[in-house]
């Protein structure tokens, strides 16, 4: 029989497999037209122009753990980093097949216009070159079920502040990620996981994922002009949800990775955070979810494991999906969640500057006070040290 603490992270995942982006953004939909609105993400704290490529990478020494029969275990990878001044054109949000079938997923074709949400503006240009000097690499890796674009603005943030940054769509486990030939593969995984596969299975997958897209980023062959600005010794890595936990297991199963974040996740695997040695860890989540309190969570556990730097934040108001876009696009549409008390906007501002913090610290070496303990600026953030 399942452990309550199995079950427990069972039936979270469920409900946000069921749910996804539908549950903040359903709270006051309006009943007829969808709303005409122009959208942007927030801007980048940071001075430095931003480019963005985009790879389609094939790891050909791995089979597909969703379909064996892929030639391949497929990923797409948004790679952003600082660049020169350039006159461009705007990198798109997504396509607008991309939106689309997310919205169908989760049922909001028609509540909002795919072209709103891919026309989403963002401020990265395509393929600028890249500025001169050498950068820290961040890897992001998305909740389960969502595309690498609901992280586009954190990736945004970090590559201004002088990082590559390379956000990564898991093929067959999401439910709208366009592959070239305007392929859009089904979410394999979203009716296996659960079913017939622990999350664990998830978790370890998107690690190896991880480790070879690390490969070809800092190899010649694929990453060309990127690989030559990017610091292969000082390498970070954070994702939310299951992707948080694939973070953490990233670190464990790869020594080049320094620093990692977890954005509301669980864990999933046996002995989370015991593979990391001294390297630093940051957990960051809703706390009606993650705080100490919440016997449901396996945050108490993973902490114990640690033995590095490390912190552990909840965030008071926050929903799951608090820590990526989906509720700032949802603020402009006036369609914000009313069980969720957090603004997007309060939300993208935690998320943008203990994130940014984090790695400005662990990969930088730049003293961060707002790591150090609760502050007026944020009173929102509590730090938790049984």
């Amino acid at each position: 029989m399942p452990s309550r603490s199995n079950t427990s992270r069972r039936t979270v995942l469920t409900a946000l497999l069921a749910g996804g982006l539908s549950v903040p953004l359903l709270g006051a939909a309006p009943a007829s037209s969808a709303p005409a609105a122009v959208l942007a993400l927030p801007s980048p704290s940071g001075h430095r122009p931003v480019g963005r490529r985009t790879l389609h990478l094939v790891d050909r020494h791995r089979a597909d753990p969703w379909v064996p029969t892929a030639r391949g275990r497929e990923l797409m990878v948004s790679v952003s980093y600082p660049a020169r001044p350039s006159g461009g054109a705007p990198a798109a949000y997504m396509t607008e097949s991309e939106a689309q079938r997310l919205l169908e997923a989760k049922g909001l074709a028609g509540v909002v216009p795919a072209t709103t949400v891919a026309g989403t503006r963002t401020h990265a240009r395509v393929d600028a070159p890249p500025a001169p000097g050498c950068f820290p690499l961040v890897l992001l890796s998305p909740g389960f079920s969502m595309p690498r674009t609901t992280l586009t603005a954190l990736a945004g943030e970090l590559a201004a502040g002088g990082y590559v940054v390379a956000a990564v769509d898991h093929a067959y486990e999401s439910v709208g990620t366009e592959f070239p030939g305007g392929r859009v593969p089904s979410c394999v995984a979203c009716d296996r996981v659960g079913a017939d596969v622990e999350e664990a299975a998830v978790v370890q997958g998107r690690a190896a994922d991880l480790s070879f897209v690390i490969d070809e980023l800092t190899g010649h062959r694929r990453a060309g002009a990127l690989a030559r600005v990017i610091d292969a010794q000082r390498i970070g890595v954070a994702g939310h949800s299951i992707g948080g936990a694939a973070a953490m297991a990233t670190m464990a199963a790869d020594r080049r990775v320094r620093a990692g974040v977890n954005l509301d996740g669980g864990f999933f695997v046996r002995d989370a955070g015991s593979g990391l040695g001294r390297r630093p860890f940051m957990m960051v989540g809703a706390e009606d979810v993650h705080g100490p309190a919440h016997t449901g969570s396996d945050w108490a556990a993973t902490w114990g494991r640690l033995r590095g730097w490390k912190r552990w934040l909840t965030v008071a108001g926050a929903g799951h999906f608090s820590f990526t876009d989906i509720p700032w696009l949802a603020d402009r549409l006036g369609l914000a969640d009313p069980e969720v008390p957090l603004s997007g906007e309060r939300g993208w501002y935690i998320t943008r500057d203990y994130v940014r913090a984090f790695f400005d610290l662990h990969l930088r070496g730049i003293p961060q006070p707002l790591l150090q303990s609760p502050t007026s600026a944020h009173p929102e953030v509590e730090f938790h040290r049984p």
